[in-house]
């Protein structure tokens, strides 16, 4: 409740005040579960809301969202607000924005790259010295090179381009070992897993349109929906580091205000501690202690006040203590170390006071108007006019679809930045390339095309080669085969020559012989006929006569 300039948060014997100018000086909101700090938180937030002080708040169970719906005045509500004194409540919802870093339960959370810088991500992926000065160079080469450096998908393509291209930027950046720019990519794989890739886009998140008020001058409560977030730690500490850093980065100093310009509540404050990166944990302890004079007050809702760092603890002002229970001595020690954080009330025992409470029933120290620690009060909460449940979907949806921010945040940008430039230039370099290697193929093939050609010139001539020397052998053989024969005819000739004229002799030969034996045959008649005539003839005349007659006889 906003009364008379100041937050009436409880009720004890006298009502309990959060002074608006004092509500930066941080505070916790502790206590067991089921013991009222939902309901605790949703009653600071909306008295802010009615005081124009602008509200984050963590939804991580998404039971905050009913501060954007009125509540109801059931029976035992009106009980417990007329056992505070209260008789006219005024049932009514806050100023709300829905944000989910996913976009499904609200307007879409997101922010640069280049606006989270090289040092933030080197601390929240766990680089090492080495590691987040490669990253250094990356960011430098693109800022160097005109590339913007958007989304996840951005520096992705970057960090490959500039490993590819290692040797070229030594001498002008400095070493970047190939080790090191795997172990970046291997790192913000996970990141991209976790959702990065959702969460590093445009349009951006203007961190000062969280610091709105209505037209009726109430503070606008931005809700953001943790429900699914939380369970991604990697990207939910990559959320609060680079929102942390925003506001002390962007934020002027102001030193103290009549009232804050916002107020920042992490509910479930272990999930955010517990397992946290180191670099996170820094950031935070930095913020909580400087950013009180940039006119911030941030305030954590945890089980336990042991949830918190120390660091942290030492800095929340404005203190709510639930109901704790101490079943182990652990717990016993936690309540004995909760108690001694405020300043004694001698009206009760702190300590055993912390074990009794009731559910809606708080310990409670604000800073009085002084500065100083009030004593603590033992108080009855005071129920807030909003819904004590969440907000329904339909009511959530109608909200956010209907808020002006939502044609500034709702559809995603995606400019021209480095990844699509690289792309283009490795997409224009592969054509290049494939056209070259086209060229160079088909040089190979037309080279390829000449040698098989000349080889089947060779081949060609070699067996048009062959061809003559077999005509011109066979033409040898044909023409010593007809040498061959007609020699052969020719001694055929001159031995039927020479048997013709031996044949011809022989006949010759014989005929003279024939001849000859004829001429003896009748030389040998004549002499026997002239014998025989001689015989006769010198019977008849005698001898002498006879000798005669033989004697012209052979002379014939």
């Amino acid at each position: 409740m906003y009364i008379d300039g100041k937050l009436q948060i409880a009720k004890a014997t006298e009502p309990v005040y959060l002074y608006p100018k004092l509500a930066n000086r941080h505070g916790l909101i502790a206590g067991a579960t089921g013991t009222g700090k939902t309901v605790t938180l949703k009653t600071i937030a909306q008295s802010m809301s009615d005081a124009g002080i602008p509200t984050f708040l963590a939804d991580v169970k998404g039971d905050v969202s009913g501060v954007a719906v009125a509540g109801e005045a059931s029976e035992k509500l009106v009980i417990r607000l007329a056992g505070l004194g209260i008789t006219d409540y005024d049932f009514h919802g806050c100023p709300t924005r829905f944000w989910d870093v996913y976009g499904e339960a609200g307007l879409p959370v997101r922010t640069t790259i280049t606006e989270m810088g090289p040092v933030l991500l080197s601390r929240l992926l766990g680089l090492t010295d080495v590691q987040e000065g490669v990253l250094n160079i990356v960011f430098h080469v693109a800022d160097d090179e005109g590339l913007l450096l958007l989304d996840l998908k951005d520096l992705r393509t970057m960090v490959n381009f500039v490993g590819e291209h290692a040797k070229e930027y030594t001498l002008s950046y400095g070493q970047i070992a190939t080790q090191s720019i795997g172990a970046i990519q291997r790192s913000l794989l996970q990141l991209q897993d976790a959702g990065g890739d959702i969460f590093f886009g445009e349009p951006a998140l203007d961190i000062h349109d969280w610091l709105q008020v209505d037209s009726d001058g109430k503070g606008y409560i931005n809700v953001l929906d943790c429900v699914r977030l939380v369970q991604s730690p990697l990207l939910y500490s990559t959320f609060l580091l680079w929102m942390l850093s925003e506001l002390y980065e962007q934020l002027p100093e102001v030193g103290d205000l009549d009232k804050p310009k916002i107020c920042f509540f992490f509910d479930e404050a272990h999930l955010l501690f517990n397992d946290a990166p180191r670099a996170l944990l820094e950031k935070v302890e930095q913020i909580v202690k400087l950013v009180r004079s940039k006119g911030v007050g941030v305030y954590f809702i945890t089980q336990n006040p042991a949830d918190i760092p120390n660091a942290v603890l030492a800095q929340l002002s404005n203190r709510v203590q639930h109901a704790l229970r101490a079943y182990t001595p652990a717990e016993q020690k936690a309540i004995k170390a909760a108690a001694e954080s405020f300043r004694v009330n001698p009206d009760f025992d702190t300590e055993t006071a912390i074990t009794e409470l009731g559910t809606g029933e708080a310990l409670i120290s604000f800073l009085q108007e002084d500065g100083t620690p009030g004593i603590v009060q033992r108080a009855m909460v005071i129920a807030p006019t909003c819904s004590m449940d969440k907000a329904p979907d339909d009511a959530r949806d109608y909200i956010t679809s209907n808020d002006e921010y939502n044609s500034k945040y709702d559809v995603t940008i995606d400019r021209e930045s480095a990844y699509e430039i690289l792309n283009a230039t490795a997409i224009a370099a592969a054509q290049a390339a494939e056209e070259a290697r086209r060229a160079e193929e088909e040089a190979r093939q037309r080279l390829a095309e000449e040698k098989e050609a000349e080889k089947q010139r060779i081949a060609e001539e070699k067996e048009a080669e062959k061809q003559r020397i077999a005509e011109e052998r066979q033409a040898e053989r044909e023409r010593r085969e007809a040498e061959r024969k007609a020699e052969q005819e020719a001694r055929a000739a001159e031995r039927k020559a020479e048997q013709e004229a031996r044949a011809a002799e022989r006949k010759a030969e014989q005929e003279e012989k024939e001849r000859l034996r004829q001429e003896e045959a009748e030389r040998k008649a004549k002499t026997k006929f002239i014998d025989a005539a001689l015989t006769s003839a010198s019977r008849a005349i005698g001898s002498g006569a006879a000798r005669g007659i033989l004697g012209i006889l052979k002379k014939l």
